[in-house]
């Protein structure tokens, strides 16, 4: 198998059919993801270990190769020579190569095409502040950064760093000067980034994830300082987010955390996509923003109240997530059982129904 341009059709393929994911496995046929929905190339041939680890070849350097053999994976960025980027994972199954590569499109789209509320643009208008955007993989969140961080470039001159892994969208200079760092390329590690972007002249940064309690003291000091932060974790919703930054850290720093995120967080945004009545996915969301009430709600260990607070916050702005899927359901957007399938509190989305 010549695998370049095997690889090109694949690719091909994932844009053709609007695809989100090109799966690369020994034992199947090479596979897409199209509305959440996985569907095999059927035409195509079986994958032998062989071939992925050609199609490898030609997705990452000597490097990157020999890193995958000290780590058995391996996060990676591919761009096409037609200006296609895949973000890339290959990892190691039963002693076989395994590749994932998900599409990152090359425009970056706004908020409103994003379907998401316009309340989120306010905080991308912020001086600082400490705004997180939360959820499950693969729902949304880096594409709803990006139109947060391009709205800044659009609108503002500042100097804005990400710092990711890999990079996934480009930003092109507008307002603003954008500089993107890779983890492995550009610095070792998220924590020494951010404490390096503190003598960069930085006004906004948006770090790619949030792994260890090192880059969370990092970015809420960077708040605290005059900065715009943005991130994700991987959580379910706003009290869920701000009880995983907290447990990070050892009990006698609890405290001290508890009162600096009280102090920088600027909100907390969770989403979901959800599959559409008329096809494709649509997002769901909970904002939580911190409020006075909200504060003492953190420094007073009671987040298990933040929940309430949002369900009675919509005239400040808050977002509830049951609202939010019900409105869906009014607006025919998507089904009933597709509600009750995302709603963390199916009792309360019973009652909006």
């Amino acid at each position: 198998m010549d695998y370049t341009p095997t690889l090109k059709k694949y690719i091909n393929v994932v844009l053709h059919e609007g695809a989100s994911d090109l799966h690369l496995t020994r034992g199947t046929h090479p596979t897409i993801r199209v509305n959440k929905t996985l569907s095999p190339m059927l035409k195509e041939p079986l994958l032998t270990d062989e071939d992925t680890r050609g199609f490898l070849k030609c997705l990452i350097n000597p490097a990157q190769m020999e890193h995958l053999e000290k780590d058995q994976q391996i996060d990676f960025a591919y761009e096409t020579p037609e200006g296609t980027r895949l973000r890339g994972n290959a990892f190691y199954t039963r002693g076989a190569l395994s590749i994932v590569l998900r599409f990152i499109p090359k425009t970056i789209r706004t908020i409103a095409e994003l379907n998401l509320p316009d309340i989120l643009l306010s905080f991308a208008r912020k001086s600082q502040g400490f705004f997180l955007v939360v959820g499950p993989v693969g729902q949304g969140k880096t594409t709803t950064l990006a139109a947060l961080v391009e709205s800044i470039n659009t609108e503002r001159m500042e100097h804005i760093i990400t710092i990711e892994d890999p990079i996934e969208y480009i930003y092109e200079p507008k307002q603003s000067i954008v500089n993107q760092r890779e983890l492995g390329l550009d610095t070792k590690d998220f924590a020494s980034a951010l404490h390096a972007s503190f003598r960069e002249d930085v006004n906004v940064i948006l770090v790619g994830e949030m792994r260890d309690a090192e880059t969370m003291a990092a970015a809420v000091t960077a708040a605290e300082t005059g900065h715009l932060v943005f991130s994700t974790i991987h959580t379910n919703n706003a009290s869920q987010t701000i009880n995983r930054i907290i447990d990070s850290f050892p009990a006698g720093q609890q405290d001290q955390i508890r009162l600096q995120l009280a102090a920088s967080l600027s909100g907390i945004f969770s989403q979901r996509l959800v599959s559409r009545v008329s096809g494709g996915l649509i997002p769901v969301f909970e904002l939580l923003i911190n409020n006075k009430a909200v504060a003492n709600l953190i420094r007073e260990k009671r987040t298990h109240e933040i929940d309430t607070v949002i369900e009675t916050g919509s005239t400040e702005g808050m977002i509830d997530m049951n609202r939010s899927l019900a409105d869906l359901v009014s607006r025919g957007e998507i089904t009933v059982e597709t509600a009750y399938q995302y709603s963390l509190n199916p009792n309360v989305l019973n009652k909006l129904l």
